[in-house]
């Protein structure tokens, strides 16, 4: 390889690195400029009134967003507690304060949130409290405030002014961080609720997350993860054998152009892989509101991340491939005789079920098989998807958003899919050879990156902000 070549193939390594990391750093925005709109909901109370927020238009609200249920968050039962507290007080000294509370509610067989706090805490709730339960129609309407830096700020104090504008926004306390904005007195609150009815808003006591979703960043990413060597081995093999048992059918031989269908079976492929991953996407954005609230989750998801680039860049297996080895040897019994067994394997067992559906149907049988390939994932593809699963837990999307979000990320995963379904057996073999010599740089390239991001959720954990 000549030197030019290798200062193309470094700076075009360090370009890819850094733009892996920036979309892993850089998903979620955060910062408000200027004061945006309280989403507006209905809902009835614990005492069966219907609250909506656009009947308050006119009149200054404070918003109380929290989760109090049983079991309590004990490491935040004293944040929730006073904070609490403090708006009973502030309810008694001005009984024509407005506040709303939305109680998140994960048990659905606990008891409310009012009577808990009563019964623990010998509170007297004397304005509209709302349970919230999955999978949370209000709550998820301010998740861009409630959360801080992607995990559930509980309590959440917003404050909404008579134009229906978020005005104030307090992040009382979060899971394994402790107190963020701290505990806001009645006497505070008051007084800022006060400022804010005259027009003068006490402004942002926290910052409010922005799901700056990334479509382009994700697909490219999904385009990155597909160049995994023995993935596109994979592919290239299930889609010659495929496309040869097709063209060998009689209505195929009268088709006008092979191609054509062959590009239809690979988009139907793709959008197989995409609905697999939109499905994945909704249920991982649905709990991660809660798993980020784990103490040790960004030492876990740091430490898993790690795992996962250095198994990228060399499997793990072959790294402790003498020590399994000479165990093996220890633990062999002389006496048995090797007997292998033919057996099918998953993969070419699924390929069949949908050859039989492509006699109905070419897109059918495509789509089924690109949900199956997505299921029954090849093995050292698996940890370059991972990571990107792992960052949506960590970042603040709705589950629609997460499913969106990874549903971009599998056309993405299944686009170099269709060159090969669409040329001949040949071309696209060559194809393939040339994604597997990219994929050989490009996948240790994301490794590397994956490792460093790795590192980042570790350091987090122990306190430092670098995301």
């Amino acid at each position: 390889m000549s030197s030019k070549s290798k200062r193309s193939r470094i700076l075009g390594s360090l370009t890819l690195f850094v733009i892996l990391c920036s979309l892993f750093i850089l998903g979620p925005s955060t910062g408000v400029s200027e004061k945006s709109s309280a989403p507006d909901f209905q809902a009835v109370d614990l005492d069966g009134k219907n609250v909506s927020l656009g009947d308050y238009r006119g009149e200054v609200v404070l918003l109380h967003i929290t989760n109090i249920e049983s079991p309590l968050c004990r490491e935040c039962e004293n944040a929730l507690n006073a904070q609490t507290r403090e708006l009973s007080r502030l309810a008694e000294k001005d009984p024509g304060i407005k506040i709303i509370t939305l109680n998140v509610r994960k048990n659905p067989y606990s008891k409310d949130g009012r009577a808990l706090a009563a019964a623990w805490w010998k509170i007297n709730v004397t304005w509209p409290w709302i349970e919230d339960y999955e999978p949370y129609p209000l709550t998820g309407k301010y998740i861009d405030y409630s959360t801080q830096e992607g995990g559930f700020a509980n309590p959440t104090l917003i404050l909404i002014d008579k134009d229906g504008k978020v005005a104030g926004l307090y992040h009382v306390y979060q899971l394994g961080k402790g107190e963020i904005d701290g505990i806001q007195s009645a006497q505070t609150l008051f007084g800022d609720y006060k400022r804010t009815e005259q027009g003068d808003a006490p402004g942002f006591e926290g910052i409010a997350s922005s799901q700056g979703v990334n479509y382009l960043g994700m697909f490219f990413l999904g385009i990155v993860t597909s160049l995994s060597p023995c993935s596109v081995a994979l592919l290239l093999a299930m889609f010659s054998y495929v496309m040869t048992a097709r063209r060998k059918e009689e209505y195929l031989k009268k088709s006008a152009s092979a191609s054509k269908e062959g590009f239809m079976i690979g988009v139907a492929f793709t959008l197989g892989m995409a609905a697999v991953f939109f499905v994945v996407g909704l249920f991982l954005s649905d709990i991660g509101v809660f798993i980020r609230q784990a103490q040790f989750f960004d030492l876990a998801a740091g430490m898993l991340m790690i795992i996962l680039g250095i198994n990228i860049i060399k499997p793990i297996s072959e790294i402790i491939e003498p020590l399994t080895s000479r165990l093996s040897l220890c633990r062999a019994d002389p006496s048995q005789g090797n007997q292998p067994t033919e057996k099918k394997g998953l993969m070419e067992r699924l390929v069949n079920i949908s050859m039989g559906l492509f006699q109905y149907s070419a897109f059918i049988g495509a789509f089924t098989l690109g949900v199956f390939f997505a299921l029954g994932w090849a093995p050292c593809a698996v940890s370059l998807v991972f990571p990107v699963l792992i960052w949506l837990i960590s970042q603040n999307v709705t589950p629609l958003g997460g499913g969106l979000m990874l549903f971009v990320f599998g056309v993405g995963h299944g686009v170099p899919v269709i060159p090969i379904a669409t040329f001949s057996r040949a071309v696209g073999g060559q194809i393939g050879e040339k994604y597997i010599s990219a994929g050989k740089w490009v996948t240790k390239v994301f490794g590397l990156a994956v490792i460093v991001i790795g590192l980042i959720y570790a350091v987090r954990y122990l306190g430092f902000k670098m995301l």
